[in-house]
């Protein structure tokens, strides 16, 4: 016997807000490279997923104060990088501190929760690893090249 997969589809007006307007601007430019836009959308889908497990309650306690956190720093006007004046620079430090949020919640919140609320292309927890990886590389970088300076300069 074959299992049977059932697809169910949502209508436009039960979808939610933030997957509709994901969607719309995906749709834009069909010519354009989808992975340019998956970069773009990157921030925005990570922080919708802090904010719909802020809103679970089946998140503990300490990991909604993680998520309520980084949502926080993403929506507030100081930054370390200021996009204000870096431009589309200025999001590291709010792609960092969402990374960093998310991938301490996923120690306390089972993996198909999260899945169940990631709007994002391909699973969300390839996209947290790969935007994991990509910090702690930037990171330890930073932190290796400034311990040196620190060793030349003593």
């Amino acid at each position: 016997m074959s299992e049977t997969f059932v697809t169910i589809d949502l209508n436009p007006r039960e979808q939610r807000l933030y997957d509709r307007v994901r969607g719309a601007v995906s749709a834009l430019d069909p010519r354009a490279s989808s992975g340019f836009r998956d970069v773009v959308l990157l921030l925005p889908d990570l922080t919708v997923l802090l904010a719909r497990l802020l809103r679970d309650p089946r998140v503990p306690l300490g990991s909604k104060v993680l998520a309520l956190l980084g949502v926080g720093y993403v929506l507030s006007p100081i930054d370390l990088l200021p996009a204000l004046f870096l431009g589309p620079l200025g999001w590291v430090d709010d792609l960092l501190v969402v990374s960093a949020a998310l991938s301490r919640i996923l120690n306390d919140v089972h993996p198909d929760i999260v899945r169940s609320h990631w709007s994002g292309k391909g699973d969300a927890l390839e996209a947290l690893q790969r935007v994991s990886r990509w910090s702690s590389g930037l990171l330890s970088g930073r932190v290796q090249r400034a311990a040196k300076k620190v060793a030349r300069s003593s």
